[in-house]
């Protein structure tokens, strides 16, 4: 890095941060190499404070901060140190003619937007005072003109810029321009920050979208090993990504494949909501994003026992997602399964020593939190598809008896359990259900009864009877011959959405067959 001859021993560098974690330490050792320190308010103060020389932005301007410190650097004397290329010597010239000494390293992160709206009692005017103006600015200036000066942004690069000077007394080209490249991303998830907050008051769908990612991991490849791939974090959502699979920690096991993020992703969704007062564990099985077995019970073990007699055949090399905290009683029934990832809010020591015998086995465990999707994103061909996630909980209070039998107490428990089910199962889906546990799926087949009969033939194969079963339809029944089938596979009670055009010669089926029917008004389609 080049700096004019006139100002070679006045090496400047530029501090004003929000967020001051290592900034005392990382400033001294600039001092130390010879930078004289420029600072603002409260990073100014902060260094003061530790016994470091500081010229005070106000020194450099000549002009006060301005209303309340909206205005401190935004002044030709900041912003023509930064953007001057010292490679011209009209550049150069312009500098000396006014008296201003170049910024060779501007250290700024901005007002902490984000945090300021998580916080559920964040008004709008408090949300608007905390979008920052002056430090983007100095930011863009600085990336921009990274020929010749470097921009920090993160904490974390103070370390590997300090070694770097220190080693050389310069920074490379390319540290420069990678240090740019992520300012303008900096830069950019900022905006698209302020952007998704003040569209989301205008409504759920603002004519702009504005998606930022951070990536977590380039991965071995995609769905198939021709494809290439990377997992990538939403930093824009309002709130942590605390309670899901971005935020999980991975406890043991191998490098997670595409294909293990999403079906892991599909367990944990299907899973984080199971369980009742009776029945506190909920275990999901899980193969090609379609729970495969499903099941709740008193401890975590008995409920694996249970999801995984549904489909012992399915199971194999599947994903294994437990609501809450996996012990080791459930660790060892796991052993003499092929899994490929266990998925868990958290996992105790005990059943970590337990799987410590399969190192490659893959262990995920959630943590506290409850974040969840606002929003559900497809790509299409040159565009997203956006709607509202399907978040809705099942109201028992307006379920409709549409037959002359209604469900019993016992009926109406497993009518529920199997329509949270249903929910996490691809299209068209049957979910055959009795005692808290599926007894059969059928999924993502082009007619509804294509799924009734692989629902009875997975059962069947299982050894399950399904004599009384209670069934989840995700959508209404287009003719009878799906409620016959379910009948004569042994259904004694169905729930569905109804409103089908057909819907009174289906309840007159069940009621020819006398079971009991009822309406939930929701469907649940997942393509």
């Amino acid at each position: 890095m080049t700096v004019s001859a006139g100002s070679a021993a006045r090496r400047r560098a530029l501090l004003s941060v929000s967020d001051k974690s290592g900034l005392v330490a990382f400033a001294r050792r600039l001092a130390a190499l010879g930078f004289e320190l420029v600072s603002t308010g409260g990073s100014a103060r902060t260094l003061r404070a530790d016994g470091l020389a500081v010229i005070e932005v106000a020194e450099v301007t000549g002009f006060p901060e301005l209303l309340d410190g909206r205005v401190k650097t935004l002044h030709p004397h900041v912003h023509g140190a930064i953007l001057a290329r010292l490679d011209l010597p009209d550049h150069r010239a312009a500098l000396e003619h006014a008296g201003i000494a170049p910024i060779e390293l501007v250290v700024v992160n901005l007002y902490p937007f984000r945090s300021v709206i998580e916080r559920p009692d964040t008004s709008l005017a408090e949300a608007i005072e905390n979008i920052d103006v002056g430090g983007p600015a100095m930011i863009r200036a600085a990336a921009k003109n990274h020929q010749h000066v470097a921009v920090l942004t993160d904490p974390a690069d103070y370390e590997p810029v300090l070694a770097e000077l220190e080693r050389g007394g310069t920074l490379a080209a390319a540290t420069r321009y990678e240090l740019a490249r992520k300012a303008f991303a900096h830069t950019a998830a900022y905006d698209a920050a302020i952007s998704r907050y003040l569209g989301a008051r205008q409504g759920e769908y603002p004519s702009q979208i504005n998606l930022v990612f951070d990536r977590i991991a380039n991965l071995r490849y995609g769905e198939n090993p021709h494809q290439s791939a990377a997992f990538y974090r939403d930093e824009t959502i309002a709130g942590s990504v605390a309670g899901t699979l971005a935020g999980a920690r991975q406890l043991q096991g191998k490098e997670l494949s595409y294909n293990n993020i999403a079906d892991a992703d599909a367990a944990w969704e299907c899973v984080r909501d199971l369980g009742d007062a009776a029945r506190p564990a909920a275990c999901v099985i899980v193969k090609h994003a379609n729970p495969c077995g499903v099941a709740l019970a008193s401890s975590p073990e008995q409920a694996y026992r249970r999801a995984f007699a549904t489909d012992p055949t399915s199971a194999f090399g599947g994903i294994i997602a437990f609501n809450g905290v996996l012990d080791a009683a459930a660790a060892r029934a796991l052993a003499a399964q092929f899994a490929e990832v266990i998925v868990a809010r958290e996992v105790d020591d005990e059943a970590l020593r337990v799987l410590a015998a399969r190192p490659a086995l893959r262990v995920l465990a959630i943590g506290g939190g409850d974040a969840r999707n606002r929003l559900h994103v497809q790509r299409v061909g040159g565009g997203l598809l956006v709607q509202q996630a399907d978040s809705v909980r099942l109201d028992r209070a307006a379920l409709r008896t549409v037959t002359r039998r209604a469900p019993d107490a016992a009926e109406l428990v497993d009518l529920c359990f199997a329509w949270q089910v249903v929910k996490h199962v691809k299209s068209n889906a049957i979910v055959f259900a009795r005692n808290g546990a599926t007894l059969g799926v059928g999924a993502g087949q082009m007619s509804r009864i294509d799924s009734v009969r692989i629902a009875r033939h997975k059962a069947g194969e299982a050894g399950l009877d399904l004599a009384g079963a209670c069934v989840a339809s995700d959508a209404f029944f287009p003719f009878r011959d799906g409620l016959d089938a379910l009948v004569a596979a042994g259904a004694r009670a169905v729930i569905q959405p109804g409103g089908s055009v057909r819907d009174a010669e289906v309840i007159a089926a069940a009621d020819e067959h006398d079971i009991a029917m009822v309406f939930t008004g929701v469907r649940h389609f997942r393509h």
